[in-house]
């Protein structure tokens, strides 16, 4: 038994392939399921607790490595960035929020990192993203980035 495939929902999966990440932080195990036979990924870590996010309004929430990944999964859409690369992003923004000194991470520093992990990545993902986290008032404002990012290139 293993988890649930997120593609057919069956409950058996088998381990085809495990390894620690680079930074020994976490184990990343290939999982395949064996009704579907489709593979993904699922890591294991030591649970951090208390991690919170200060939010723009003044609240706080608990850090939930998922909500960066579904942003970016949104952001890289129809895009040929593979999953493995945006779980890698995933990792270094994480642990990049780890090593901060204090138990409290601004939501504007999160975003910060992510668009600048995109920025590299991909332009197109980059400008979804820098659209919705910005909240380009104007087309002014949109031009304005993307003269940005070709001046970079």
């Amino acid at each position: 038994m293993g988890l649930k495939c997120p593609f057919c929902a069956a409950v058996e999966t088998k381990v085809v392939d495990k390894r620690p990440t680079p930074d020994m932080e976490m184990n990343r195990r290939r999982r395949e399921c064996i009704k579907c036979k489709k593979r993904f990924t699922t890591y294991e870590q030591v649970q951090k607790l208390g991690l919170q996010v200060l939010k723009k309004n003044g609240g706080t929430e608990p850090f939930i490595r998922e909500k960066i990944k579904n942003g970016l999964l949104k952001a890289c859409e129809k895009r040929p960035i593979s999953e493995e690369k945006i779980d890698a992003v995933v990792d270094w923004i994480e642990q990049k929020i780890l090593k901060s000194p204090t138990m409290k991470v601004k939501s504007s520093y999160i975003g910060e990192l992510v668009m600048k992990k995109l920025k590299m990545l991909d332009s197109i993902a980059y400008l979804r993203f820098a659209s919705v986290y910005r909240s380009f008032d104007d087309i002014k404002s949109f031009e304005r980035e993307l003269k940005q990012i070709k001046n970079l290139r």
